[in-house]
């Protein structure tokens, strides 16, 4: 495609895209944007994070860490929220906020992961790249749970392609339905403890199928990647302190400086933003209004068009926070659905076991990546006493010693050898949106920038109870089945939010009555906002939800130059 004629404007504060956010999501908007010739800032809230320079634990031995990679008792108490996400700790902490810095108000328990840099959370995401099956954009409102989607799997498809060409995804072709097969690079190989779990439950379930995750890894690199700068995944299983080999995917490694080699970037960390600003008599957005982080002082940036990805929670704060004489409920809130039906992913239940056998075996390197059993439930017919399906996660290793007593040589010796093999599973299930489960602004308590604080008021219900029941019950009849041993079943009741899969907010939908984005990921209202994040999201799904997040990045930033080019933004 064509260039987009830029505006002559030789002012530093006029750019055809601004793109709020430089995480996974914004990092693909800037990556389109640019490659089609389009003049784009990116404003990201924290600091600047560059690909390897600033990873500074990526070789850092265990030994080196003053706990072993814990946290001190006194840093625990002082950051009780965010030490709780997954992963956490001294070797990453710099990767994450501290919870006195960016506080907010939870009106019900909500555990607010974030991360603010320069590649925001795609340093640290899990990395797993399901793609969502056509069920799943069409049972919420076929069963009765939720709204109808705009688009389907066929929309998609060809943009999940995209994607998966260009960061990489491991996996294999395994012809099921519910989890769709994609263009992928060769998997890790399975253990054997997996390998006999798979067989066992493929002869006792043969409507069940735990096949090799789809992962962001490189496991071998294509011409592509090697444009990148990225080499293989070096299977270290230490992804969360940055990648220098770019081994999986994140912005910093790929996205960002692929954006920034067509000479289209612009990235301007240290800024807050404070709202998009409405031209009343354009009828559609002009620009932000930015804060900067450590002077506060105000700047407003102009474009064309606008994309925000600053993750679900933060972009329904910015549209709230984004009032006018048109708009006085926030931007495109004309049916004051905006921060409303707000859900996330159930990570409630898990269950643990052991195996007896294999003391000969054991694995090359540590695997960065899980099995999936792909979602088994409520696919063509309602059938349990719940909504939604899940993803089960499973994944075996050796415990790191065999179990022994005393002291001496013999028990040092002891610890050299590898202990039982050990069986997990756990739960990544669908919720059901609901017009209680929402944000909104805080009518008298700001931050330091002066913006309101955002209050977060979301709950589990009977729905998420039933579906651990339910988990729990066939995952532990499963297991011992495939000859697991004492199986374990835990449900940690955990905090939504947590699961740092929270979404909706700004839904899409087919009408504006009942939504705010279109099948585009337009803002009904405001055509040249779109927003492509989890905040866009109708249903969560079961699927991890970052690559759909992408592929409609892509496919969004694609319509948006074509219809600037026909003067329509």
């Amino acid at each position: 495609m064509d260039s987009v004629n830029s505006k002559p404007s030789g002012d530093k504060h006029d750019y055809d895209a601004i793109v709020i956010g430089s995480g996974i999501s914004g990092g693909w908007a800037a990556k389109e944007l640019c490659e089609l010739g389009v003049k784009t800032m990116v404003l990201e809230r924290g600091r600047n994070v560059e690909h390897i320079k600033d990873y500074p634990t990526a070789t850092t031995p265990p030994w080196e860490f003053k706990h072993r990679g814990r946290m001190s008792a006194a840093f625990l108490k002082e950051n009780p929220l965010i030490s709780r996400a997954a992963g956490y700790g001294d070797d990453n902490a710099h990767f994450f906020v501290k919870d006195k810095d960016h506080p907010y108000i939870q009106e019900k328990p909500f555990d607010w992961i974030r991360g603010y840099q320069v590649g925001g959370k795609s340093l640290t995401w899990g990395r797993a790249c399901q793609r969502w099956s056509k069920y799943e954009f069409t049972n919420p409102e076929k069963f009765g749970y939720g709204m109808a989607w705009p688009i389907g799997y066929d929309d998609v498809a060809p943009w999940y392609s995209h994607v998966e060409k260009f960061i990489g995804v491991c996996g294999s072709k395994d012809g099921i339905e519910s989890m769709p097969d994609g263009e992928f690079l060769p998997p890790f190989e399975m253990n054997c403890v997996q390998e006999v779990v798979r067989e066992k439950i493929s002869e006792n379930y043969p409507d069940r199928h735990l096949v090799h995750a789809r992962w962001a890894h490189l496991t071998k690199p294509e011409p592509i990647h090697f444009e990148q700068g990225r080499v293989k995944c070096q299977a270290r299983n230490m992804c969360m302190r940055g990648c220098p080999f770019g081994g999986y995917f994140s912005s910093n490694s790929s996205t960002l400086p692929w954006a920034k080699k067509t000479g289209n970037l612009t990235i301007r960390p240290f800024s807050v933003v404070h709202s998009i600003i409405y031209d009343e008599k354009l009828g559609k957005a002009s620009g932000v209004r930015v804060i900067d982080t450590n002077t506060k002082e105000v700047t407003e940036y102009k474009a064309r068009i606008i994309f925000l990805n600053a993750s679900a929670l933060n972009s329904n704060l910015v549209l709230l926070n984004s009032t006018s004489s048109r708009f006085p409920n926030g931007l495109g809130n004309d049916n004051g659905l905006l921060g409303k039906y707000v859900a996330f992913q159930n990570y409630r239940a898990s269950v643990d076991s052991e195996m007896d056998g294999f003391a000969d075996k054991y694995y090359f390197g540590r695997n960065p990546t899980d099995l999936i059993l792909a979602n088994y439930r409520n696919l063509h017919k309602q059938e349990t006493d719940y909504f939604g399906g899940f993803t089960t996660f499973v994944g075996s290793y050796r415990e790191q010693h065999a179990e022994v007593d005393g002291i001496g040589g013999a028990y040092k010796d002891a610890l050299t050898e590898p202990g039982k093999w050990k069986i997990y599973a756990y739960l990544q299930g669908e919720t059901v949106p609901k017009i209680t489960n929402h944000v909104r602004l805080s009518k008298d308590q700001k931050d330091q920038w002066g913006i309101p604080l955002l209050i977060t008021s979301v709950e589990y219900d009977d729905n998420d109870e039933r579906m651990i029941q339910d988990f729990l019950k066939e995952s532990k009849e499963m297991l011992e089945k495939a000859g697991c041993k004492n199986v374990q079943t835990y449900e940690n009741k955990q905090a939504p939010g947590l699961d740092i899969h929270e979404m909706g907010g700004c839904r899409m939908g087919k009408d504006p009555k009942t939504s705010l984005l279109n099948k585009w990921n337009q803002l009904h209202l405001c055509k040249n906002v779109f927003v492509t994040d989890g905040a866009c999201m109708t249903t969560t799904g079961n699927q991890s939800p970052s690559i759909l997040y992408m592929a409609l990045t892509a496919r969004a930033a694609n319509f948006a130059v074509a219809e600037m080019k026909k003067g329509n933004l």
